[in-house]
């Protein structure tokens, strides 16, 4: 077995890993990185690339089906299943170039595709290479999470790491999670010409704010998609052609197809964690505020170090252990400024602390900014007038957080990110000059909502008044 030093180790190819390896090699590191998998983890093959393509299909789907309102007739729309899975694959063939051994190699990074393994606290062995490196990264990544549900397990069930295989449309597609994954696809199946049902033992999106949800909610029974929220479910069945879900009561939804989105697990199987010393929860691997491990050689990042599953948190991971592991500064992670989208349409984000969270730390001292799309003249005239933005401050106009319900809520979210990263008040939002029209003005009406009372109160009149009388 041959022997090699590094100054950094990363196992694991996925969105924190490519980050990490790729900023470390372009800084002069010697840098190492292990995948016993496919280049560009779960985000390219099996998540973020392909979900958004496939929503990109059904957005336009249904945008055709709704031409009319503008003037536009369209004819009756046909989908074509098999050329909408050549779409998303295509997306991520031409992405993966991105993310190639190529590119990493070319980058001065050495690539071994094997899986990668401690075997004592300093060593790892991948591809028959004994590895020790100055600082190690274990950048695993997570994997669909099937529930203890009786009979799951003798059925067919797609998962996000099978559902982008499928060539033909599901006639009915049963859906097992109502968090982002299960919606978003739920939505975009139904746009492209399936009927669904989504099942729950809780409530749709529990983590986001019941006012946003309840947009969300209200647009998927527009759209006819069934939802069953706080069911238990107490058995699955085979059935010809497809599977039935068995609710408790007795009653039975039966699909021709089932998708299974109710949680993720840490790959932390088979790294000889053990070994390394590196202590592991039920949540992922164990790390403090600067990403460091049990072991004070190795970092965990992404998914695997559990707390939010987002690409972008994932890529965040990588800057704080640049700068940990090469440059030695204490740099800590800071979730304040953290923003999620669910890109249902309309789409979901928050960044922030939501009204529910404020409230819990500040009690009645908190100002609510809320602003309705259909007071928005660009929202008017593209006849997307669902939702709101909505802002939270303190008293003192320091912003705690934003939700925003809407057309490209995802977009817009990022204004109160930078507000809140940068220790902006509220001011600086309402004081910006936003361009007409847009949709970006929500923000702005929202933030200036804020000095509504003191501006057009009894005294600011009084005031005019006076100053009227200097001439």
């Amino acid at each position: 077995m041959a022997d090699a030093t590094y100054d950094l180790c990363i196992i694991g190819a996925g969105s924190a890993g490519l980050s990490i390896a790729a900023g470390a090699a372009q800084m002069g590191a010697r840098t190492v990185l292990i995948e016993g998998e496919r280049m560009g983890g779960d985000c390219l093959n099996t998540g973020c690339v392909p979900s958004k393509s496939l929503l990109a299909a059904a957005h336009a789907a249904h945008a055709a089906r709704h031409a009319g309102a503008f003037g536009v007739t369209a004819g009756d729309v046909a989908v074509d299943f098999k050329a909408v899975h050549d779409h998303v694959h295509s997306v991520i063939a031409a992405i993966a170039p991105h993310d190639s051994e190529e590119r990493f190699r070319g980058l001065g990074c050495t690539v071994i595709k094997a899986h990668g393994r401690f075997v004592d606290p300093a060593t790892l062995e991948a591809g028959g290479t004994r590895i020790k490196a100055r600082r190690f990264v274990v950048a695993t990544g997570s994997r669909a999470m099937a529930p203890p549900i009786p009979g799951l397990d003798q059925v067919p069930c797609l998962t996000n790491e099978t559902l982008f295989e499928l060539t033909a449309l599901p006639a009915h597609l049963v859906v097992i999670g109502a968090g982002p994954i299960g919606c978003e696809m739920a939505q975009a199946f139904r746009r492209l010409g399936a009927d669904v049902t989504i099942l729950d033992k809780g409530a749709m999106l529990p983590r986001d704010d019941p006012e946003a949800v309840a947009v969300v909610r209200d647009a998927y029974a527009a759209e006819g998609i069934a939802l069953a929220e706080k069911v238990d479910i107490e058995r699955i069945e085979a059935i010809p052609g497809g599977v039935a879900v068995v609710l408790s009561g007795g009653r039975r939804v039966e699909g021709s197809h089932l998708l299974v989105a109710a949680g993720r697990r840490p790959n932390v199987e088979d790294l000889g964690l053990d070994a390394a010393g590196v202590i592991v929860t039920p949540k992922g691997i164990q790390v403090d505020e600067r990403l460091r491990t049990s072991n004070a050689k190795v970092f965990a990042a992404g998914d695997v170090a559990g707390g939010p599953q987002f690409t972008h948190w994932a890529g965040y991971h990588a800057g704080i252990i640049l700068r940990n592991a090469l440059f030695r500064l204490p740099t800590k992670v800071d979730m304040r400024a953290l923003p999620w989208v669910t890109y249902t349409e309309p789409e979901l984000a928050q960044v922030g602390l939501t009204e529910a969270d404020s409230r819990a730390r500040l009690g009645g001292s908190i100002r609510v900014l809320k602003v309705p799309f259909a007071d928005n003249d660009r929202a008017r005239a593209e006849r997307r007038t669902e939702g709101f933005a909505k802002a939270i401050t303190d008293a003192k106009g320091r912003i705690l957080g934003a939700t925003i319900v809407g057309p490209h809520a995802g977009e817009l979210i990022q204004t109160w990110g930078l507000a809140i990263s940068s220790g902006l008040k509220i001011g600086a939002v309402a004081g910006m000059i936003a361009p007409y029209p847009t949709l970006g003005e929500i923000n702005k009406r929202a933030a200036g909502s804020f000095y509504t009372p003191t501006l057009f109160s009894r005294r600011t009149r009084w005031l005019v008044r006076l100053l009227g009388c200097f001439g």
